[in-house]
C-alpha cells in the first residue's frame, strides 16, 4: 500500500485466522509460561470437580441409601472421612481457579501491554498523509476498544475454552462408563443445540459486524465534535450537531441490542435443553432408581436398575456438561469479536505509510545548514502538484523567508525538508547529502521548526520547553527561558514555569505558546531553523517580544522563514516569492519592491488591508 492510499474501513469481520492467531502467538510467547501453569491449574481443578459428583454417589450408595450389599457395611467415621475429601476437593477448586483466573490474566495482559507499545510505536512511525486521510476516533479505538476486546479474550479464551471442551469430554466418559443407557438418553437433546448453535453464530456474527462499525462512526464522531465544540458552541450547531450524535447513538445502541438478543437466544435455548435433559434423566433414570432400591447389587444388574447415588451423580455431571457448554456458546462471540479487533489491530500495523529509513544512514559531520532543493516537484493526492520543478539554494547561515499568497506551497516546503512528506521528482539536500539518506531522527534533529499553531502537551511550561528530551537539562531550558524574555509572561502565572498547562495550551494565549516553542528551539540548538507565520496574530506588545526572540534564536543559525506580514521580513538576506507552487521572483526587500512584480503586488494588497492569514 502506497504512503497516499486511503486506510481500509473497519467492516471486515474474521471468525477465525490461523495467521492472525500466529500473530498475537508473537506478543504472547515471551510470557506463555502464565498460559501453562494457567492450562495446568485448569485441569488439575476439572480433575477436582469431576471427583465431587462421584465422592456425592459413594456417600449415597454407602451410607444413605444402600443397597442390601452395603447395609450395615457403612461406619460413621468412613462417612467422614468422604466428607471431609468433598470439602477438600471443593475447596482445592476454588483456589485453584482464583489463581488459574490470576496467571492467566497476568500472562495476558504483559502481552497485551507489549502490543499496544508495538501499536503506539508504529503511530509514531507513520506518515503525515496517513494522519491526513485517517480519523483520530479511530486510531484510539484500536488502542483502546480493540485491544479490550483482545483482554476479554485472554480472560475467557483460548485456554479455558480447551479447558472445557476436556471437562465435557471426560465428563462424557464417566456417564458412559456409569451408565451408557442413562448417558444416550441424557444426549437427546445435543443434535438439536449443535445444529441450533451453529445457525445463531451466524447470526452472532452479523450483530457484531454492525455494531463494530456503528461503534467506530460514534468514536470518531466525537473526537471531531470534542475537538472542534468552541467553533461548534460559537456557530450555535449544538442542536444539529446533538441530533447527529443521537441518530448515531440510537444506531449503535440498536446495534448493541441485536448482538444481545442473539446471545440471550442462545443462553436461553441452551439453558432449556439442559431442563429437558434433567427432566429426561428424572423421568427415566428416576424409575430405574425406584426399581432397584432394596434389590441386590446382583438383581439390580439384571433388571437394568441404577442407585440412587448413580442418579444424584448423573444430575450433577449433566449440569457441569451443560454449563462449560453455555459457556462455550457465549464465549464464541467473545473469540469472534476478539479475533475480529485483532484483524483491525495488525491491519494498523501492516500499514506501508511510513517514512522510509535508508538501509545505512549516511553518518555526515557536524552540521552546517546549507540547503538545495533541485527540481523538486511534489502533490498531496492525485492531481495537480503543490510544487513545481522548483529549485533554490539557501546558504549556511543565511536568513531567507518564502512569501507567496495562499496556496502557493510555502508551508510545503517546510514538510518537505523534515520528510514529514516526500517529493514526487527532484530532490532535497542538508549539507550535501539527500534527505533521503539521513535517518529520520538525525535529520529532524538538526532542524528546529516553530509553527504558526503552537501544540502545547500536558504538563508544565518547563517540560513543554524541554519536550521530553533527556539531553535538555532543567538548566538549559531555564536560560533559554530567559534569554528570551519568558519571566514577562511566567512571572504572571503563579506557579511561574512550572505552571500547568491545560489541554492544548488553552489557559495560555497564541502569542505565549509561540514564545514558548521559540524556546523548545533554543534549547534544542539545532543548525537549521524553520519558522512557520511563527509571529502571526499577535497584539503589539507580544509581536515586539516575538520578534526578539526571532532575532535570539536566528543568530548564527541557517534560517527559513515562512511569512505572511511582509513587514516582519524587512531585515532577511533574501526573499523568496512563490505563485503556485513556483518559484517567481527573489532578492532583497528593496531589490523586489523596485521590480514592481509579484512581491510589490502583495507588499500593495497588504498594505490595502487585504491580509490573508493562511497558508498552503
Amino acid at each position: 500500500m502506497s504512503a497516499r492510499e486511503v486506510p481500509p474501513k473497519d467492516e471486515h469481520r474474521v471468525a477465525f485466522d490461523a495467521t492472525i492467531a500466529r500473530r498475537l502467538w508473537v506478543y504472547l510467547a515471551p510470557h506463555q509460561r502464565w498460559v501453562w501453569i494457567s492450562f495446568g491449574l485448569l485441569l488439575f481443578t476439572s480433575v477436582l470437580g469431576l471427583a465431587q459428583p462421584f465422592l456425592m454417589k459413594l456417600a449415597l450408595d454407602r451410607y444413605v441409601a444402600p443397597t442390601p450389599e452395603y447395609a450395615g457395611d457403612g461406619s460413621l467415621d468412613g462417612f467422614g472421612w468422604l466428607l471431609v475429601v468433598m470439602f477438600a476437593c471443593a475447596l482445592g477448586e476454588l483456589l485453584g481457579r482464583a489463581i488459574q483466573t490470576y496467571t492467566l490474566t497476568l500472562g495476558g495482559q504483559n502481552a497485551l501491554l507489549d502490543l499496544r507499545l508495538a501499536v503506539f510505536r508504529h503511530l509514531q512511525r507513520l506518515s503525515s498523509s496517513f494522519f491526513d486521510r485517517t480519523p483520530i476516533g479511530r486510531l484510539i479505538g484500536r488502542v483502546t476498544t480493540d485491544i479490550e476486546s483482545l483482554n476479554e479474550m485472554f480472560a475467557s479464551g483460548v485456554v479455558t475454552i480447551l479447558g472445557d471442551l476436556v471437562n465435557m469430554l471426560a465428563i462424557l466418559g464417566i456417564l458412559f462408563w456409569m451408565d451408557w443407557r442413562l448417558t444416550l438418553i441424557s444426549l437427546v437433546a445435543a443434535p438439536v443445540l449443535v445444529l441450533t448453535t451453529l445457525w445463531i453464530r451466524g447470526r452472532v456474527r452479523l450483530a457484531y459486524q454492525t455494531m463494530v462499525t456503528k461503534r467506530s462512526a460514534m468514536n470518531a464522531y466525537l473526537h471531531e465534535q470534542s475537538a472542534g465544540m468552541p467553533l461548534v458552541q460559537a456557530f450555535r450547531r449544538e442542536d444539529r450537531t446533538r441530533a447527529a450524535f443521537d441518530a448515531i447513538n440510537a444506531d449503535l445502541c440498536e446495534a448493541q441490542l441485536g448482538t444481545v438478543w442473539w446471545e440471550s437466544v442462545l443462553s436461553a435455548l441452551t439453558d432449556m435443553l439442559s431442563s429437558v435433559t434433567m427432566a429426561l434423566i428424572l423421568w427415566y433414570g428416576g424409575g430405574l432408581a425406584l426399581k432397584g432400591l432394596g434389590m441386590s447389587e446382583l438383581q439390580a444388574d439384571l433388571a437394568g436398575a441404577v442407585t440412587l447415588g448413580t442418579l444424584v451423580a448423573f444430575l450433577q455431571y449433566m449440569d457441569r456438561f451443560f454449563g462449560p457448554l453455555n459457556e462455550l456458546s457465549l464465549k464464541y462471540t467473545v473469540m469472534q469479536s476478539a479475533m475480529t479487533a485483532a484483524a483491525r489491530i495488525f491491519g494498523l500495523l501492516d500499514q506501508t505509510a511510513v517514512t522510509p529509513e535508508p538501509d545505512q544512514p549516511a553518518t555526515p559531520g557536524p552540521a552546517a545548514g546549507a540547503i538545495r532543493f533541485e527540481g523538486v516537484t511534489f502533490g498531496y493526492g492525485e492531481g495537480t502538484p503543490v510544487i513545481h520543478d522548483l529549485s533554490f539554494e539557501v546558504a549556511p547561515g543565511e536568513r531567507v523567508a518564502f512569501v507567496g499568497a495562499t496556496g502557493a506551497g510555502k508551508s510545503t516546503l517546510l514538510k518537505l525538508l523534515t520528510r514529514l512528506y516526500d517529493v514526487d521528482a527532484g530532490r532535497i539536500t542538508l549539507d550535501g547529502f539527500d534527505v533521503r539518506e539521513l535517518g529520520v531522527k538525525d535529520l529532524r534533529t538538526r532542524i528546529g521548526i516553530v509553527p504558526q499553531d503552537v501544540f502545547l502537551f500536558s504538563g508544565n511550561i518547563l517540560e513543554n520547553i524541554r519536550l521530553g528530551h533527556p539531553e535538555i537539562t532543567e538548566d538549559v531550558a531555564r536560560a533559554a527561558a530567559r534569554d528570551l524574555h519568558l519571566e514577562r509572561i511566567t512571572d504572571r502565572l503563579p506557579g511561574g514555569l512550572m505552571e500547568p498547562v491545560r489541554e492544548r495550551g488553552s489557559n495560555l494565549s497564541s502569542g505565549e505558546r509561540q514564545l514558548i516553542a521559540f524556546a523548545r528551539v533554543l534549547a534544542v540548538a539545532p543548525p537549521v531553523l524553520a519558522l512557520d507565520e511563527a509571529t502571526s496574530n499577535v497584539d503589539s506588545e507580544m509581536e515586539h517580544l516575538l520578534q526578539e526572540a526571532v532575532a535570539r534564536v536566528m543568530q548564527g543559525r541557517t534560517s527559513l522563514i515562512i511569512a505572511h506580514r511582509l513587514s516582519t521580513i524587512r531585515d532577511v538576506d533574501r526573499i523568496v516569492v512563490m505563485h503556485k507552487g513556483r518559484l517567481v521572483e527573489e532578492g532583497t526587500h528593496d531589490e523586489l519592491m523596485a521590480k514592481r512584480g509579484f512581491f510589490w503586488r502583495l507588499h500593495q494588497l497588504q498594505y490595502a488591508g487585504s491580509e490573508d492569514g493562511g497558508d498552503a
